[in-house]
């Protein structure tokens, strides 16, 4: 194999589909990438054998061929080489050697036959829609930091997908929650959506998704399996397997009796939250106490180890008072979601999950259970 091709296009895609690589791997080959060299360019391949990545790139190809070399190391190489020079590889004779040379930078990387190398079989794909590539930002941005992280519960350990009739439009949601907190959040189903299988995608997944994304208005082509998920965007496609099991029914989840409004000001409260927080104890579960009413909402945190923390904000509520309690960091993790200068807390009891909402977007919603302070 004998590949001329520019720095910047082969530092790109290597970008791409390293990140898929673990580090660590009982399996020598899966720390590797695939080079595919034919007279279409340079074809980039990676896998975790959940996760494949296949990208192409332009290049002169003296000597078609395929080899595997290891997909850090290659790319941290090609990093540290002069932006807009030239890179040649080539593989010797053997196949058991490929030199990388660039103006007078030259490497040798120990090849691994590409026979070895896994191929993640994409299956029947019934399932195929273009969704813009905002549509998809928004819907993975506003729920991702709800993924669980609790393995014993793998089902949620990702994103749920589904389609439904709102009573005026066909909807596409996206589901994710811990136990804690959950994110919901909604966009106008794409064309050819309707009646997709309900399908959860894992965590690893969405971000790399989430990282191939760049121009809202890119096409983003899904195809749907019963076990995989295929994803292509500006020429990149990932294929991933999907999360098997059940997703709980979310609905249940959601109050329907939260009569008792607050309005506060988005971003008074997230500083306010945030320097009363920095007392607050791991130990304590980041407990800050919200006390409501008045006018005025009170936030404090008590930390035995370290002293208390106080701060009142004028708020709008109608309601008699109460005392509310929540883990700062997920109720600072749903603060951050909302866009508009003013967030609606719609709360029951003080043992009761409350809903937040930004005042000017009923397309997101979130649920924090409350805690005992």
């Amino acid at each position: 194999m004998k590949v001329t091709l520019e720095r910047n296009h082969l530092l790109k895609s290597l970008g791409h589909v390293h990140r898929v690589v673990e580090r660590r791997t009982t399996y020598p080959i899966l720390s590797n990438v695939l080079l595919n060299a034919n007279q279409g360019g340079l074809q980039l391949r990676a896998t975790d054998l959940d996760i494949e990545v296949t990208e192409s790139v332009p290049a002169m190809v003296s000597t078609p061929g395929t080899t595997t070399v290891p997909a850090h190391t290659l790319y941290e190489i090609v990093r540290k080489l002069s932006d807009g020079a030239e890179v040649n590889l080539e593989v010797d004779g053997a196949g058991e050697q490929m030199s990388i040379t660039s103006g007078r930078s030259k490497f040798n990387l120990t090849c691994l036959a590409a026979d070895g190398f896994p191929d993640l079989k994409s299956g029947d794909f019934a399932h195929k829609f273009i969704i813009k590539a905002g549509a998809l930002r928004q819907l993975i941005d506003c729920t991702q930091f709800a993924i669980s992280s609790e393995e014993t519960r793998y089902y949620l350990n990702g994103i749920f997908f589904h389609t439904m009739d709102d009573g005026e439009n066909v909807i596409m949601r996206a589901v994710a929650t811990d136990g804690h907190r959950l994110a919901r959040a909604q966009v106008n189903a794409p064309e050819g959506s309707q009646g997709m299988p309900s399908i959860i995608v894992p965590r690893k997944t969405v971000a790399e998704v989430q990282k191939l994304l760049s121009g809202d208005d890119d096409d983003v082509a899904i195809e749907l399996s019963d076990t995989k998920i295929r994803i292509e965007v500006n020429g990149v496609v990932l294929l991933s397997k999907l999360i098997e099991g059940t997703f709980p029914d979310y609905e249940r989840v959601i109050p329907q009796n939260n009569d008792k409004k607050l309005t506060v000001d988005t971003a008074s409260f997230k500083q306010a939250v945030d320097r009363v927080s920095t007392i607050a104890s791991d130990r304590g579960g980041k407990a800050v106490k919200l006390a409501i009413g008045n006018g005025l909402l009170e936030m404090s945190v008590t930390n035995p180890d370290h002293g208390t923390a106080r701060e009142e904000l004028p708020i709008d509520f109608e309601d008699e008072g109460f005392e509310i309690g929540f883990n700062a960091r997920y109720l600072l993790d749903i603060i951050d979601q909302v866009k508009s200068e003013t967030a609606i807390f719609m709360l029951s009891d003080a043992g009761s999950p409350t809903i937040v909402q930004s005042d000017n977007d009923d397309d997101a919603l979130y649920v924090l259970m409350p805690m005992r302070v």
